[in-house]
């Protein structure tokens, strides 16, 4: 009896030992650094409060409609651009629309998600998390025949043996990508050269602040617009003061439902706002500058995230032009140099891939139509080249060639078709 007790123990002490070295072992995995921003964003759900009380997240950020319009419009611009993939011969480039890579970028990315979609997709990573990254597949002759969004927050980026690698954690499973494999696009890299700004977190306190504002006036409206109140008169005991203090909110209550714009008080009492009053505090204001600081965090000029109050006939025009020359051509030109290094290698430019952005700078009817028809005058592009630009079908033949002014024919026929060249002799001239 006395072994088998003494057995028991044993196997106790091991069971129990056993069980704390589990809950050890639970509370960190040594693989996930304590330092990694992504590994406790997924843990807890949000970053560290904001200065003005509020938890931001990425989910969270999207409730403020300044964030939502600006992602929205960025990531939609960029994704409903023309991605063509050109072939270059000599100092001539044509589009390539028989690489079977030309309907990839430009159609569908892999057999479940568009190019419009993945290109959404990547730049709401970009400037929600701050990075993108795409896994590109490819077959065993090396051609890519698939690209793969990966979610940011399970990817790791180290340096190995002096080489980049990313690493890819989902659930259990984990898998070693060579940066070759992957279309990273990150939005600010940090001094290491590897690790990313996330520009939700580095700017809480401003998406934070925006938050607590719409948090202030959806209860303050919720309210009926009445600020919180504090009720003055004799009571001389705490049963008085909680029935007084029901009484008043059952009647601001009933006022309200009923449309009543008069409250009755009893004899000898009172009502006296406390805080402050919204408009005393500047609250549109103080929402229309958050409106206008989410707008810097963007470089968008705020007519694109519907603020009008400084918007002009005059002046939208030319904020559209700054959008294009001044936040889309840095996006632009990551994505086209990213996908050009690593679709086709470094230093190979026999095929390359380029945004079109000239249905952004088209302008208007008539200034388009001017415009086309200056370049056509002076052999800058061809008719057939105009109508593309159109959608219009070509008519080729001399619509063909390049075209200059005066008879505006075909550049190199003016003699053939009527056209008499000055004499250097005004004698000659005279003569004949």
């Amino acid at each position: 009896m006395s072994e088998l007790v003494a057995y028991t123990r044993e196997g106790l002490e091991a069971v129990v030992e056993a069980r704390l070295a589990e809950r050890r072992a639970s509370l960190e995995s040594p693989s996930v650094s304590l330092a990694d921003a992504a590994a406790w964003q997924s843990l807890f759900g949000a970053w560290a409060s904001s200065a003005a009380g509020v938890a931001v997240s990425r989910d969270s950020a999207l409730g403020v409609p300044a964030v939502w319009a600006a992602v929205n419009f960025i990531a939609s611009t960029i994704a409903t651009l023309p991605l063509d993939l050109y072939q270059r011969t000599g100092d001539d480039r044509a589009l390539a629309v028989k690489d079977p890579l030309y309907a990839i970028l430009h159609d569908d990315v892999n057999e479940e998600m568009s190019s419009f979609a993945w290109r959404k997709l990547a730049m709401q990573n970009v400037l929600l998390s701050g990075r993108s990254c795409s896994f590109i597949e490819r077959n065993v002759a090396r051609r890519i025949i698939n690209l793969w969004p990966l979610d940011p927050a399970k990817v790791t980026v180290t340096r190995r043996e002096g080489k980049t690698r990313y690493l890819y954690r989902e659930g259990t499973r984990e898998r070693v990508y060579a940066a070759a494999e992957i279309i990273d696009i990150p939005w600010m890299l940090r001094s290491d050269g590897l690790s990313h700004y996330e520009p939700i977190e580095r700017l809480r306190n401003t998406i934070g602040l925006a938050i607590a504002m719409e948090e202030y006036a959806a209860k303050f409206f919720r309210g009926g617009g009445v600020p919180p109140l504090q009720l003055v008169g004799p009571m001389e005991t705490p049963g008085a003061i909680a029935r007084a203090a029901t009484d008043i909110t059952e009647a601001l209550q009933a006022a309200r439902s009923e449309g009543r714009p008069i409250l009755p008080m009893p004899l000898m009492h009172e009502l006296k706002a406390i805080g402050f009053d919204p408009e005393k505090g500047q609250l549109t204001d103080s929402r229309r500058f958050q409106l206008e600081e989410l707008a810097r965090m963007y470089q968008l000029p705020p007519v694109f995230l519907q603020d009008l109050t400084k918007g002009t006939l005059a002046n939208t025009e030319q904020q559209d032009l700054h959008f294009v020359k001044h936040t889309l051509s840095q996006w632009i030109k990551a994505w086209e140099q990213e996908l050009n290094l690593k679709l086709f290698g470094p230093r190979r430019r026999d095929r390359f891939v380029e945004f079109n952005v000239d249905g952004l700078l088209r302008g208007d009817f008539k200034t388009r139509m001017e415009g086309y028809a200056k370049a056509i005058q002076n052999a800058i592009n061809t008719p057939d080249e105009i109508r593309a630009m159109e959608n219009w079908a070509a008519h080729g033949g001399d619509a063909g060639k390049l075209h200059i002014q005066g008879a505006t024919v075909p550049l190199g026929q003016q003699l053939q078709r009527g056209a008499v060249p000055a004499s250097p002799n005004p004698t000659e001239a005279e003569n004949e």
